[in-house]
Parts: C-alpha cells; structure tokens; sequence
C-alpha cells in the first residue's frame, strides 16, 4: 500500500492589525492639509466686515488697559492655541495608536465636534470677540450670528469641556478606595462624579474666563448685575450664570465616560440599548457623546436665551474696547448708558431676542455712564 503523502500547504501570511495604517495615514496627512490651506485662506484679522466695522476708526485703539498694562495678550494667546492644538492632536494620534478607539478619545473628539454650534452659544450670553483675534469671514451664514467674529480658538475647546472630568474621577477613585462598598460614594458614583464635576468645573471656569477677559480675548457685553463679578466694567463677568450654566455640558461629558463594575462606559451602555450601530459599537458610542453633548450646548444656550428675552442683562461693560468695531447694542443699553456709537444689533435681534429689532433709545443728556468710564 503506498502511502501518499500530501504536499505541504503553503500557511497563510499572518494578518498584520496595522497593515491599513500607512493608507490612512496618507488620506488622513492629505485631509489635514487642505483643512489647514482651508483655514489659512480663510482666515482674517481685525473688523473687516462693513456690518461690524467701524468706518470712523482706523487701526484697533484701546480706551482700556488689560490686565498687567500689556498690548501682546492676543498674540500670546494664539500662540497658546497652536501650541495646544500641535499638543493635542500629537498625543491623541499616540494614544490612538495604543487605545484605538477608547471611549475618552471618543469623547475628546465629540466636545471638539460641539464647536459648530459655538456662533450660537457666543449669541445668547453677548459674548463679543476681540476682533484682533484670527477668525473666520464674518460673512459666513453661520459665523456671523456670533456678535462681532468667531475665532479659531475655539476648535481647542476639547480640554475645556473634557478637563473637568479627570481631577474628578481621579478624586472619586480614591474616596471609593478608602471607604466600604455601602458607602454613598460607591453606591453612587455618578452622583458623586457629577458633582465634582460640578464643583471643579465652577472652578475652572471662572479661572480661566476671568482671565481671558482680562486679558481682552472676549468681553461679556451684557450681564446681569445680581451673581456678576464687577458689573458695568469693561472685564464683566457673569460668574454665578456662566460658570454654572457650563457645566451643563461638562457633566455628560464626564458620566458618559465612567466605567462601571461591568468595565463599560456609560455611553456604551447606551448605545447598546438603543442599538445604535450594534456592527459598528465605537461609532454608535461616539454617535451617543455626539447627541447628549449637542443637547447639554443648547441647554446651556437656553438658559442665556431666558436672560437675552426677559431683558435682564442691564450692565454694559464700559467703556466698549474694541472701537475698531460696531458697538454691539442689540437692546439699546450702550446708547442709553452715553456708550457713542456708530451701534449695530447682530444677526438674531428680531424674534429670537423677543423683539422686533434694535428698539429706539435715547442717550442720556448728562453724557451717561459710558461716557465718564476710564475703564
């Protein structure tokens, strides 16, 4: 009997798990490249725009000092900015390469996807941009529903929503570790953690926004007095309203993340009951981060839409500092605080302010606060 021997089969090459990289790699060098020819072709300095600027006033004079007597704070600024993005983006590429698709980059991702809605959100708290700031045209649809410009500063706004979130954890962690499993912080962690949240990012906030304007990045045109630092400054700050209403956002942001004794994140967990792109799980959960974060944004844009409809938000900050712009007036408060003009109402002064455009309002015969203000 002759023993046939099969000849040797040929094993398959092993598949290599990163063996797609170079080929995205290269797509994803080419998109970053036109998104950065994109912005570069785009950008703008200053009030270019006719619907904000102001003719009479050539160059950007400052009737005010920011904070130490410097003039440079902008460009300081910006160079802060790219720095933060080259940090960022370098290091989430690393940790992609090591943790592909972990929920925290997931989310990192989604508070920078957020930003598209940011015009809106700079809309209801008067938040009014330096225009000195590199920005976007003022004419884009979108864009231009910010008061004076919407700048590129803000694509950075991923460690600002998502910060909060790991001294939080990192504080919950340990009072868990120290204490036994009835206790209120095991039993609840996401209340725990949503307080944190809540106390760090109040914090935070507040830090950072006193801050910015300070230093002249931004000014809060409009605030109500009652719960606002220096009310009727030119560096006015809503303190109890803004550093509360933000973390609106800041705590979905950090509970969504939170694994639990399952080792799954909330968002996980979410996406799975609703069956959200049940083949593809990482896309479903960034999808769930995506949607809650969106809903937290307007949440917090709706509570600044109360305060833009009733008229509460009476104190101006005097005297305006950026005169290269349109005075930011949609409510008349500037003209009859004695702030001279020329003024212009912004994009949204008609029903979403609950009123039928700028309203008439008559400067003060005395010259007005505005007027008497040296900042």
């Amino acid at each position: 009997m002759t023993n046939i021997v099969s000849p040797p089969t040929q094993a398959a090459a092993p598949r290599v798990a990163g063996s797609r990289f170079p080929l995205a790699l290269i797509l994803g060098g080419l998109l970053l490249n036109v998104a950065i020819i994109g912005v570069l072709y785009n950008a703008r300095r200053g009030a270019v725009e006719d619907r904000i600027a102001n003719p009479d006033v050539e160059g950007a004079p400052r009737p005010v000092e920011f904070l130490f007597g410097k003039s440079d704070w902008i460009v300081m600024h910006e160079a802060g900015w790219v720095l933060t993005v080259v940090a960022v983006a370098v290091a989430m590429v690393l940790y992609w390469r090591r943790y592909p698709k972990h929920p925290v980059l997931l989310m990192l991702l989604a508070c920078t996807g957020i930003v598209w809605l940011d015009p809106v959100m700079n809309w209801a708290p008067y938040a009014v941009y330096n225009p000195q700031i590199t920005h976007w045209p003022e004419n884009w649809p979108l864009v231009s529903l910010s008061p004076t410009v919407e700048p590129f500063i803000v694509l950075s706004y991923l460690t600002f929503y998502a910060g909060p979130y790991f001294p939080g954890i990192w504080i919950l962690r340990r009072l868990q570790a120290r204490r036994s499993p009835d206790a209120f912080v095991s039993r609840h962690p996401l209340v725990c953690l949503g307080g944190l949240i809540f106390v760090i990012g109040f914090i935070y906030d507040a830090i950072l926004e006193v801050f910015c304007v300070r230093t002249g990045l931004y000014i809060y045109s409009q605030v109500i007095p009652f719960g606002s630092l220096w009310p009727g400054k030119p560096y006015q700050f809503p303190l109890l309203w803004e550093s509360t209403l933000i973390t609106l956002v800041m705590i979905p942001a950090g509970l969504l993340v939170y694994r639990d004794d399952t080792g799954r994140t909330q968002a996980e967990k979410l996406a799975h009951r609703l069956r959200l792109l049940g083949r593809r799980p990482a896309l479903g959960t960034f999808a769930v981060m995506f949607v809650v974060l969106n809903v937290a944004y307007l949440a917090y844009g709706a509570g600044f839409a109360i305060i833009r409809t009733t008229k509460a938000a009476t104190a101006v900050a005097c005297p305006y500092p950026y005169p290269e712009a349109r005075v930011y007036d949609p409510n008349g408060f500037y003209e009859r605080a004695g702030q001279p003009g020329p003024y212009f109402e912004g994009i949204w002064s008609g029903w979403p302010s609950a009123q039928s455009g700028r309203p008439d309002a008559d400067p003060p015969t005395d010259g007005g606060r505005c007027e008497d203000s040296d900042g």
